[in-house]
């Protein structure tokens, strides 16, 4: 989230660990460096720690929540575990002038979203106290002269007052950035990328239909372009309509060499039998990789593949410092003896930020802004075992789905709509008779980014549309359900 509010501010930034040493930072020659929050203490055995001559480049720094709380504890200050923690809105007042506080009222109390249970009870030498609330003596601190800031809330969450201002002024006036990240600076870099890793041999893209393949295809074929070969393959697994539509745009509008693999039953018959969701998703991977191994043999010098991996994929994916919530297929569930070297340009990039390159390259509306489908497709929205008749009875509702949200005028408001097969039977009564047929669970979001979302509440006549004519027009169905869940607890998709 934070990388995403410096983003939308223009500027780019770049995550990376904790345990990045002094002179890897200073090769980098950042603007700025801003230290996240965490679950940790620092009074932990574990406690993540910066090396401390990050803080002698004079590079300015920006410590948010424990990282407040770590530069404080690194340079001489004191946190302690007070048993008052704070959790969620919580008012602030200002204690001190400061260019974080610029665009906040000087007297007045604001509310700022919190969450730590340690707290800042004596700054080093050198700083000040900007800012304190009811439980936090020290809620925002300083030292000017060696421009190091912190602040013990979430100025990166919307709930907090000001908080993208507050982190523009860090990024602007204190560190002097320039807002500078643009579309067409992410379509250049990229595209100078792409050049200097491929050079001049042949690359295959693995095309889906979805904004994320499309958006990394049209990106890599400004950067290559004869050098590409697309290849769409028609799993089983797909949406209503989508490999008309992937025809119809890089044959017609962009004219890419694409080739149509048509293996439906190589893919069922890989998830025979599988129930447990990461083992679907690498056979899902591995045969894909496989599909593109055996093309590749009749497209000279193909030694790379393009994705269109994102960031968030590879967060819940598992990195060291991030709990693998899901393997994607493109990701954790890609075989180790794979042929290919991988070309992932979007791989640093968030949704909004693909869409937006997306519309820059000339990508049509309907691709653009097509809600996210996973890479293993319908197989991850059917609750068990993958079968040719669950892919269809499937099929057929999602496409009604889409159909009515588009209808009611919503389907650019919500995140992902879609619906969801668990492989289960349930009774019914249909005709006057006894039915034992599916359920079908119809899920809709809101959402800025994926890493967080909230349910979406859709219109009770909406809902009763889509109830009646799921029931009534998809055979092997009798019931329908609404998922209310948010993210966290769950995740967008049920597997």
């Amino acid at each position: 989230m934070i990388a995403r509010r410096v983003r939308e501010a223009r500027v780019y930034s770049e995550i990376v660990r904790h345990d990045i040493s002094v002179d890897e930072v200073a090769a980098r020659r950042p603007k700025g460096i801003i230290l996240s929050g965490g679950p940790e203490s620092v009074h932990a055995e574990w406690a993540p720690l910066l090396d401390p001559g990050i803080y002698e480049l004079g590079v300015p720094i920006l410590g948010i929540c424990y990282g407040a709380q770590l530069l404080c504890a690194q340079l001489g200050g004191t946190v302690t575990r007070t048993g008052r923690g704070e959790y969620g809105r919580t008012p602030l007042r200002r204690a001190g002038s400061s260019p974080l506080f610029a665009d906040w009222s000087p007297d007045a109390e604001a509310d700022v979203w919190m969450s730590h249970a340690d707290s800042i009870t004596a700054t080093p030498t050198g700083f000040v106290t900007t800012a304190s609330t009811p439980d936090a003596p020290v809620a925002a601190l300083e030292d000017s002269h060696r421009r190091i800031l912190g602040v013990q809330f979430h100025p990166e969450v919307r709930h907090t007052h000001c908080g993208q201002e507050l982190l523009e002024r860090f990024l602007f006036d204190v560190c002097g950035a320039r807002p500078s990240w643009t579309h067409t600076n992410i379509i250049e870099s990229s595209v100078e990328s792409v050049r200097a890793q491929v050079g001049g041999d042949r690359v295959l893209c693995a095309l889906s239909g979805g904004v994320d393949s499309a958006v990394a295809a049209a990106l890599v074929h400004r950067a290559v372009g004869d050098q590409l070969t697309c290849v769409f393959v028609d799993t089983g697994l797909m949406r209503t309509g989508e490999a008309e539509q992937v025809e119809e745009t890089f044959r017609s509008q962009f004219h890419v060499d694409l080739v149509h693999v048509k293996a439906v039953d190589r893919f069922f018959g890989v998830l025979e039998g599988l129930t447990d969701p990461e083992a679907k998703r690498k056979a899902i991977g591995e045969t894909f990789i496989r599909v593109f191994e055996e093309v590749a043999r009749d497209v000279e010098d193909a030694r790379f593949l393009v994705q269109g991996t994102l960031y968030p994929d590879v967060i819940e994916s598992g990195t060291v410092d991030a709990a693998n919530i899901k393997s994607h297929h493109n990701v954790g569930g890609l075989p180790k003896d794979m042929a290919f070297a991988l070309v992932e340009p979007l791989r640093l990039l968030f949704k909004d930020e693909v869409r937006a390159v997306g519309e820059e390259l000339g990508l049509p509306e309907e691709i653009v802004w097509r809600q996210p489908f996973p890479g293993p497709g319908l197989a991850v929205r059917i609750i068990g075992e993958v079968t040719a008749e669950r892919a269809g009875i499937l099929r057929a509702a999602d496409g009604i789905v889409v159909e009515e949200i588009r209808r009611a005028g919503l389907y650019r408001e919500l995140w992902q709509s879609f619906a969801v097969l668990p492989a289960v039977r349930t009774v019914g009564v249909m005709g006057d008779g006894r039915t034992y047929a599916y359920p079908i669970v119809i899920r809709a979001v809101t959402s800025d980014d994926a890493m967080t979302a909230d349910w979406a509440r859709l219109p009770y006549d909406l809902l009763e549309r889509l109830s009646s004519r799921i029931i009534n027009e998809v055979d092997g169905v009798n019931r329908v359900a609404l998922d209310i869940t948010s993210k966290p607890p769950g995740t967008i998709e049920w597997e």
